[in-house]
């Protein structure tokens, strides 16, 4: 287990998961964080990983780095959401093994899940159906990262596990509205529209399609939790176990922010997989649950950013 000394590196901690492990650990009393920027630690660059590993040493590992969007960005940008997240990925797994990393936690992401796969979600249905087409370069490099884990353990020994989060939000979360993922985007969408006395606000999609939502802090505290209980091989999916439509989705971010337009669903965009539900049996089993319920979330999500600069540039 992890000592308040032991050497931690949390890979990616700039970004919202990363960013909220760093948060966990201080907050338990752990005073060995190790982190890089980007700009100071290329993780795509396998000399620079192995040369930062060997220096550092680093006994636990967090995994949390990765290129990250939403439905835009994701097809957009398939050839670089396939390669740089192969590429980060492949690189810190490596390195963990080659330099004795004591444990390792791999972080991928519901999108691993095929796109008509029974709901919801079970750890086993992995590779059993076809992938969403829009994100299905991420969702393979995300998938690659759990095999990769899972095989240096079974030729290596290593103590690296696995785990899935559902879709997260909170602190640090993307607010561009090209490329970031739903609630964010509408957070910002909403709270634009109430600062401009909007009457109506649009909605990509029918808003049939359910989503699960998991506040990045209980994502931290999961992550935690598993780096210290948990040695198992097969990967463990983390959410809240209860999901919500679009359209509510939107009506509780209407809600929060106040606003008392009409919404306006334009179906000529894309909807994505029509659910994405987590199966969390097997992490209640293991004797975690989530304690951020999304209302009370979202309220203290929208507190936190409606003052902020990023989240009142013009949308």
């Amino acid at each position: 287990m992890m000592q308040p000394d032991s050497r931690i590196y949390v890979a990616g901690h700039r970004g919202m998961v990363g960013s909220a492990i760093v948060r966990k650990l201080k907050k338990e009393g752990y005073t060995n964080i190790i982190v890089r920027t980007s700009s100071e630690l290329d993780l795509r660059d396998q000399t620079a990983v192995n040369a930062f590993f060997k220096e550092q040493k680093p006994e636990f590992v967090f995994m949390s780095a990765a290129k990250v969007g939403g439905i835009v960005v994701n097809n957009t940008y398939r050839a670089d959401f396939i390669y740089d997240n192969v590429m980060i990925e492949a690189n810190v797994i490596k390195a963990s093994h080659q330099y004795n990393a004591t444990k390792m936690l791999f972080l991928g992401s519901s999108c691993i899940y095929p796109k008509l796969a029974p709901q919801p979600l079970k750890e086993e249905y992995l590779l059993e159906g076809y992938l969403e087409q829009t994100n299905e370069p991420y969702a393979i490099a995300k998938i690659a990262g759990i095999k990769m884990a899972e095989a240096f353990r079974d030729q290596y020994g290593c103590n690296f596990i696995s785990a899935m989060p559902t879709n997260l939000y909170g602190p640090n979360d993307n607010y561009d509205l090209q490329n970031s993922h739903v609630l964010p985007a509408l957070m910002r969408k909403f709270h634009s529209a109430v600062k401009e006395g909007k009457s109506e606000v649009e909605i990509w999609g029918t808003g049939s399609p359910k989503r699960e939502f998991l506040h990045v802090d209980d994502l931290a505290d999961a992550s935690y939790y598993l780096m210290q209980n948990y040695d198992g091989r097969n990967f463990v999916n983390v959410g809240s176990g209860s999901d919500v439509s679009i359209k509510e989705l939107a009506q509780l971010v209407a809600k929060v922010t106040g606003f008392k337009g009409e919404l306006i669903f334009n179906t000529s965009k894309p909807d994505g997989t029509p659910r994405k539900l987590m199966d969390v049996g097997r992490l209640h089993r293991l004797g975690w649950k989530h304690s951020i319920e999304l209302e009370q979330g979202v309220r203290a999500v929208y507190n936190e950013m409606k003052d902020s600069e990023v989240f009142n540039l013009s949308a």
